[in-house]
């Protein structure tokens, strides 16, 4: 579930956000989300939901009455599983913060919260609206509410150390719940940060350093409890983000909002889709056509096979050999694997093929000889 809106535009962010300073008619926009539900559902019937995530944008500034509509409606066309993972993103401001009690009541069980730095200064250079006590204290109250409660951090930002991100990620693992998303700061085409960086005046840390600082990063977060399950991600055994896996896992799902992306699997081939990026443009097609869906294409066995390597070598657990054989109709090519191990760059156990801590510095390089 894609909330597309932002109290401002985060200058490193290439997310499809946006920020309107007039009043935005959310019961409009929450009628628009129901009828794709219903499109979606006629695609994919007798499904069983295993997780729904709200994502964005900033879902924490929908209305809980939003939330529990849409998840009422998702209940209502498909089987929900026992222990389905219900996530909302949301901003640790006062304003969102004080609809915790109602995101939990409406059927929240997970709450996953954009930290982001732990440092005034840092914030502020990154653009966020909040300050670090207010991020404590939504994280204090988001442990009240939500049976589990992840938070995000960026490092590798401008004049950052190691000295300064080991203290800030030793605090931040001092308040970890069960999973964390550290994330290293890349520059993304068409942000504000791109074009600082450009022009000289952003200054991130160089390969060997970004390098340092992520190794610093899994040494702290697996000391702490919190291994690397995925490149960026890190969780107690068991506390995985489920709905994040399935992306990873190559498994279907649903994708409801503007600019959301879904993956179908129907008469036997898999669909990848998505919808309209702009909020209005997707508003007006659903209110005329059902959906916002501007691509909707089948994607080949050799197409389906590519992604799932792609994603799946981002996990710890990698990339099940015989599930991608029966994918592609085809084994990878062992001379290519081979090479891969001798320089230390993948490793196998049984038959699955996971990059090992350098082939994951280098991942791109891994998938492209491999994908060949």
């Amino acid at each position: 579930m894609h909330w597309p809106f932002c109290k401002a535009k985060c200058p490193y962010c290439d997310f499809n956000s946006h920020v309107r300073h007039g009043r935005i008619d959310e019961a409009r926009f929450r009628t628009a989300y129901l009828t794709e539900l219903d499109y979606f559902a006629a695609r994919a019937p007798g499904r069983t939901v295993r997780s729904v995530f709200f994502g964005g944008g900033t879902p924490s500034l929908m209305q809980p009455a939003t939330v529990a509509a849409i998840l009422d409606a998702v209940a209502g066309h498909w089987q929900i599983a026992r222990d389905a993972e219900i996530t909302l993103e949301a901003n640790p401001t006062s304003v969102e913060a004080q609809n915790f009690t109602g995101y939990a009541a409406a059927g929240v069980n997970r709450l996953s919260l954009g930290v982001q730095a732990l440092d005034d200064a840092s914030l502020k250079a990154l653009g966020r609206q909040h300050t670090a006590d207010e991020a404590l204290a939504a994280l204090a109250l988001a442990k009240r509410h939500f049976a589990r409660v992840s938070f995000d951090l960026i490092y590798a930002r401008e004049g950052q150390t190691l000295a300064d991100w080991q203290d800030e990620l030793s605090r931040a693992l001092d308040q970890a719940a069960d999973h964390l998303s550290l994330y290293q700061l890349t520059i993304e085409d068409g942000t504000p940060f791109a074009a600082r960086h450009a022009a000289g005046t952003l200054h991130v840390p160089d390969g060997a350093r970004a390098r340092e600082l992520y190794l610093l990063t899994q040494e702290l977060a697996e000391a702490a409890g919190l291994p690397a399950y995925e490149i960026s991600n890190h969780a107690r055994p068991g506390s995985e983000s489920r709905h994040n896996l399935i992306y990873w896992r190559g498994h279907d799902y649903a994708g409801i909002g503007p600019g959301a992306h879904a993956r179908i699997t129907t008469g036997g081939a898999k669909r990848a889709l998505s919808t309209t990026k702009s909020p209005e443009g997707w508003l007006a097609e659903v209110e005329v056509r059902g959906h916002g869906l501007c691509a909707d294409e089948a994607l080949s066995a050799e197409e389906t096979a590519e992604e799932y390597l792609l994603m799946a070598l981002r996990l710890g657990e990698g990339v099940d050999l015989a599930r991608l054989a029966a994918l592609s109709g085809r084994a990878l090519g062992e001379d290519r694997v081979r090479r891969l191990e001798e320089d230390g760059l993948v490793a196998r156990k049984g038959d699955r093929l996971m990059a090992t801590q350098d082939g994951r510095l280098v991942l791109e390089r891994v998938i492209l000889e491999l994908a060949a």
